[in-house]
């Protein structure tokens, strides 16, 4: 049998300033190479989610399986992209990207291989050597996606990476990543408050209720990929779109 890439059983969440619940009775299996988008309105407990996941808070009740281990102890197959792309500005993009391999010790040949290979892949190699403050919102992005991948992780978490983006640069984004994901295959969870954004990049949409954070839905988005612009255009993805944007009312009200 299987082994979840990442398994929710019974999950809770309290913090220790408050005695109300953040999550609650989260039971969740993700496969490998699933792509999972999280919505809900704000505090629901979304980020809340990834950073259990992440290993970067532990839960107060029921347990979570991240290929068959504890978070604590799966960190080296997992990495996090952020809203903000958290680059250091004294760095310049090849020893941002360097960073993580930096901490881990590898020697100079290797580093300059992976980044090498990485800023190709994010199509940032023409500014290497750049720094953060001469890049604009969506190249900042991709040295971070690319930072995140220098660990070569199994699992990718994303806490609305795109959301200061404009629409035209997030679309680009959405389509930038799933062709990494393609030739990566990586396992993505990914929150975000855009439905449209969620549909798009998505294998399975979940919605989260608030007040405590639980599954309300659980939508599985039957579009075929690659997904590109003609994909957004579609009569299926509209009415996906429409459904689980209503889906997602219904549960706020409730």
């Amino acid at each position: 049998m299987t082994i979840p890439e990442v398994l929710f059983r019974g999950v809770g969440k309290r913090f220790a300033s408050g005695t109300d619940a953040v999550l609650t009775g989260i039971d969740l299996s993700i496969e490998r190479g699933e792509f999972v988008s999280i919505i809900g309105p704000s505090g629901c407990g979304k980020s809340t989610l990834l950073k259990l996941v992440a290993g970067l808070s532990s839960c107060s009740e029921g347990e979570i399986r991240v290929n068959g281990m504890t978070p604590a102890n799966a960190r080296e197959i997992v990495s996090f992209v952020f809203q903000d792309a958290t680059l250091l500005p004294w760095r310049t993009v090849q020893k941002n990207v360097a960073l993580a391999l930096e901490l881990e010790g590898r020697t100079r040949a290797e580093i300059a291989k992976t980044t090498e290979g990485l800023l190709d892949l994010v199509g940032l190699s023409h500014v290497a050597g750049h720094y953060p403050r001469h890049l604009s919102g969506g190249m900042k992005m991709r040295v971070s996606i690319a930072r995140a991948l220098a660990t070569k992780p199994r699992i990718l978490l994303m806490d609305e990476p795109f959301a200061a983006l404009d629409e035209m640069t997030r679309d680009r984004m959405n389509e930038e990543l799933l062709r990494l994901r393609e030739e990566q295959n990586w396992t993505v969870l990914f929150v975000t408050h855009s439905v449209a954004e969620a549909v798009f990049l998505s294998s399975r949409v979940i919605v989260l209720a608030p007040h405590p954070g639980r599954v309300a839905q659980d939508i599985v988005v039957n579009l075929p990929y690659p997904r590109t612009a003609a994909t957004r255009e579609s009569k299926t993805f509209d009415e996906i779109v429409n459904r689980t944007s209503k889906l997602l009312r219904e549960t706020h009200r409730a």
